[in-house]
């Protein structure tokens, strides 16, 4: 059985949360360099990260299966400022906290912890916390 690289991620919890989604509906895939990025994150982007890989036959499937998950995420959590649904947890190095991470990261530990925040496409807002919409 052949597999293909479907998606890449730099933390483990986002692979693991889609890796098991994926097993669920009975898609086959396995995780590639998972163990390299958790023991030693500061390799992440030097190994690609950790890569989703599916089955070829599957790939389709999966790609169906994705596009749904963000459906789901954006009709749940919303922008404060626009109400906007495109919206990621992404690292930030504006603030200062971040570059204080870094140099305290580099002097005394192996590695770096980027901050990170929800940061809105739509109108650029940064935010601590997404708007929930609350269905019913």
């Amino acid at each position: 059985m052949r597999f293909k690289l479907f998606q890449t991620f730099t933390n483990y919890m986002d692979a693991h949360i889609v890796f098991g989604r994926f097993q669920d509906v009975g898609i086959r895939c396995w995780l590639k360099d998972e163990n390299i990025v958790t023991i030693n994150p500061i390799w992440t982007q030097a190994t690609g990260g950790i890569k989703l890989m599916v089955a070829e036959d599957q790939v389709e499937e999966a790609q169906n299966l994705i596009a749904e998950f963000i459906e789901e995420k954006r009709a749940r959590f919303r922008c404060p400022v626009c109400e906007s649904g495109n919206i990621e947890y992404i690292s930030t190095n504006r603030k200062p906290a971040n570059w204080f991470s870094v140099l305290f990261g580099f002097l005394l530990t192996s590695y770096a912890i980027p901050l990170q925040i929800w940061h809105c496409f739509q109108c650029n807002a940064e935010f601590e916390e997404p708007k929930e919409v609350v269905s019913g």
